[in-house]
């Protein structure tokens, strides 16, 4: 276990809207909501007024109805991230990134030629603040876990070290919700038991915890509640999956609605897949019903592929599939993953070899899509859609 605080949690502020306020200056210190019929992002003036993200955009609008909504771009996201992340590899070898707009460095070999780990945090800040123009939070601690929970405690545009003398006096107060994992349902599961603070939870013995939260999930959420998370920065780690998914809100969704939906997200992970010189092996389908029921299902092709047909067959077989429930207790979130990930090289062509006009196409699409941006070309059930429809690349997950 590291007994210096030398990891920094670095996570961009709000990262869509603030892309949007700095790029014009006549939204700033206004609320923004990114996004239409569903919030895909929301400034701090909008979040102060009760606005979050995935909440329907009519919700979001009565909350703040002097809200400017902006539709996505995520041309322009996906190029601030590519720069902040050129500042983190600047200042340190040991990046492991996280999403789209957050990452962790280890800076603990860095003291002689760059400083203390809160003063390479404070120039780390200053850097992507003059060369990107946007705010960014910064945690530092000895562990990967409390770096992230200080970097969250110091937002919006902080920064935080946690020594290691002082992390129980830092954590242990805290709602339990902060601990990583903890999401509504256990939340709710630890209050009904009267464990509303990471030092109650902390008090517990792991066999209790195990015992009351599952095996798994009781001995992860015990350990981070006494400190234990030795866990280094790993910079070698390859993605497992990548996915997106869109929040829908509340309002019902037709099977004409959903299949644009679901062909936007495939389109873009297809690409994604190709830019990488990847093939999966299996599509995953995640739903989340009206009634916050949550159901998952997937299928797993016989030979690695990239070609976008035949992702968004399975795809839309795998929907098809879930349409009744759909029809009986409605939708709020739709996502797709594409999992067992490998190199494009490594797949041995089946014979005769499939040359036909899906796979020209798909060259053809991104050829021109990398030319002229990713709006350039869309399917014709797109023609005339709301901005908001429009189904952004989240943060790859798994």
């Amino acid at each position: 276990m590291r007994g210096e605080a030398t990891v920094l949690h670095a996570d961009l502020d709000a990262f869509y809207a603030s892309v949007e306020q700095r790029d014009a200056p006549a939204l700033r210190g206004r609320p923004v909501i990114v996004g239409g019929g569903v919030v895909l992002a929301a400034s701090y003036e909008a979040k102060a007024r009760g606005v979050r993200t995935a909440m329907g955009g009519r919700q979001a609008r009565d909350l703040c109805p002097d809200a400017i909504v902006v539709p996505p771009r995520m041309e322009a996201y996906s190029a601030a991230s590519r720069a902040v992340f050129d500042i983190f590899r600047d200042t340190t070898p040991l990046v492991e990134g996280l999403s789209i707009d957050e990452a962790f460095l280890e800076v603990g070999g860095l003291r002689r030629i760059a400083g203390t780990p809160e003063q390479i945090a404070v120039l780390l800040r200053q850097r992507v603040r003059a060369e990107v123009g946007l705010p960014i939070s910064v945690g530092v601690a000895r562990t990967k876990f409390l770096a992230k929970v200080a970097s969250a405690v110091s937002k919006p545009d902080g920064l935080l070290v946690v020594e290691p003398e002082r992390e129980e006096e830092f954590l242990l107060p805290l709602p339990v919700e902060r601990l990583w994992g903890v999401g509504a349902k256990t939340a709710e599961k630890l209050h009904g038991l009267g464990i509303r603070t990471v030092g109650q939870l902390a008090e517990l013995e792991a066999a209790t915890a195990e015992r009351l939260l599952g095996k798994a999930a009781g001995a992860h959420l015990h350990a981070l509640a006494r400190l234990r998370d030795p866990r280094p920065v790993d910079t070698t780690r390859r993605r497992g999956s990548i996915g997106s998914q869109r929040a829908l809100g509340t309002a019902p969704r037709s099977p004409e609605e959903l299949d644009v939906i679901l062909s936007q997200i495939v389109d873009r992970l297809a690409r994604r897949l190709r830019e990488k010189e990847r093939v999966c092996r299996t599509v995953v389908l995640r739903l989340r019903f009206g009634d916050y029921t949550r159901a998952t299902r997937s299928r797993t092709m016989r030979t690695p592929g990239d070609r976008t047909a035949v992702l968004l067959t399975i795809a839309r077989g795998l929907l098809a599939a879930a349409q009744p429930q759909i029809e009986e207790r409605g939708i709020t979130l739709i996502g797709v993953s594409l999992s067992q990930l490998g190199r494009a090289d490594s797949v041995q062509p089946e014979l005769p070899i499939d040359w036909d006009d899906g796979l020209r196409l798909d060259t053809v699409l991104d050829a021109v899509r990398d030319k002229f941006g990713s709006a350039s070309v869309s399917r014709a059930t797109q023609l005339g859609r709301d901005p908001g429809w429009s189904t952004p690349l989240l943060p790859e997950h798994e």
